[in-house]
């Protein structure tokens, strides 16, 4: 619950406030609403820059701010109205690589603080990587302090060039429906029917069907699990360009693989399954993971990006792109019910430690008025 005060002193207009979101990956957007809602709870003016769809799932304008629709496009029109919205903006705080960017461009000319949060490292290869280092430093540069949601990300803004970069405490709700639900049993036997998991081992991944996220690896390591009796069940629940280039797998080399494609009923089929899987991930902070741990699920994740820091001893952790080490962990979790339970507890424990929302609205709140308070008269 976050705590509601006002952060505006008597007679002072309220700090206004620009996020400016690209409508990508769910734990930020998860986040930037977390934050609305604390910020607007504390008297702070909120505007989220944002495309509309984001805006429809995550619903920024219910928790009280006001939404402009920005496209994701680099497109003059987008620009102009990005620039309109931080037009009288205190303080922009802009989430992601490419949300900064465009925030930077957009205050071209005028000394107003931005404030940028890395929520993962950026992937590219080839001639591409080379444009993605100068783009990290055009941003790291024209930040007035970087928000790192990991130790790797803060190294690597200051790597190059931020003057602030500090790690952030980033929270995201807790999942819809916790394993101790009192709908849990019920909705259990349910989802596992409705997969064709009754009775087999339910795998369980969620995430955009992108290069990056190691979904080849993935389906290299259900081949060994072909040989186990039942033989496990892996449902991948998300959409994205590689989902026929999947399928084509699935379907010529007979892997107990289903894609279900995007679901709004992610914590019930999670809250279902036996293992979560995380093949590849450069999320610092992996909504999958945080819903896992919450929802006491054993996790098997690639140890990548902000992952290990994450989860700490509470996952299966095996190295980035290695199919048979994935392939090996998951049939030693199944045949060892007391080494799951071990997760369990561990991943209860874990989830202590991490921030709350409240306190991570009362980090960027100090951040902010660093960087807006008045300077000293002479």
């Amino acid at each position: 619950m976050i705590h509601v005060s006002s952060h505006s002193p008597p007679g002072q207009s309220p700090l206004r406030t620009v996020q400016v979101l690209g409508g990508g990956s769910a734990g930020s957007c998860a986040h930037v609403r977390s934050l609305t809602s604390g910020l607007v709870a504390r008297g702070v003016r909120v505007t989220v820059c944002a495309p509309a769809g984001a805006d429809h799932t995550y619903d920024f304008s219910g928790v009280g701010a006001d939404h402009v629709h920005v496209p994701r496009r680099n497109d003059p029109t987008s620009m102009a109205v990005l620039r309109a919205a931080c037009a009288d903006a205190d303080l922009v705080h802009a989430h992601g690589l490419h949300s900064a960017l465009r925030a930077a461009v957009a205050l071209s000319g005028r000394r107003v603080p931005l404030v940028v949060t890395l929520h993962s490292r950026p992937y590219a290869e080839g001639a591409r990587a080379h444009l993605l280092r100068l783009l990290e430093r055009r941003v790291a540069r024209a930040a007035s302090v970087v928000l790192g949601s990991s130790s790797d990300l803060v190294d690597r803004a200051r790597s190059r060039g931020a003057r602030d970069a500090r790690l952030a405490a980033v929270a995201l709700p807790a999942p819809r429906l916790p394993a101790e639900s009192e709908d849990a049993d019920r909705l259990r036997p349910k989802a596992r029917a409705e997969l064709g998991a009754t009775d087999r081992p339910l795998l369980m991944a969620v995430g955009s069907l992108e290069r990056h996220r190691g979904y080849d690896t993935l389906l290299d390591a259900t081949r060994a699990w072909r040989r186990l009796d039942p033989v496990p069940l892996l449902v991948i629940a998300g959409e994205g360009p590689l989902r026929g280039e999947l399928q084509r797998r699935i379907v010529n080399e007979g892997l107990p693989v289903r894609l279900v494609g995007p679901r709004d009923d992610i914590g019930e089929l999670l809250a279902a399954a036996d293992l979560a899987l995380l093949p590849g991930s450069w999320e610092s902070r992996s909504v999958l993971a945080q819903e896992a741990l919450h929802a006491r699920v054993p996790l098997v994740a690639a140890a990548a990006g902000g992952i290990p820091e994450l989860v700490g001893d509470a996952a299966e952790l095996v190295p980035h792109g290695d199919s048979e080490a994935l392939a090996e962990a998951v049939e030693a979790l199944l045949a060892d019910p007391a080494r799951r339970e071990r997760l369990r507890d561990k991943g209860t424990l874990q989830v202590a430690t991490w921030p709350t929302e409240d306190e991570t609205v009362a980090q960027v709140l100090s951040v902010y008025d660093e960087l807006t308070k008045p300077l000293p008269l002479p």
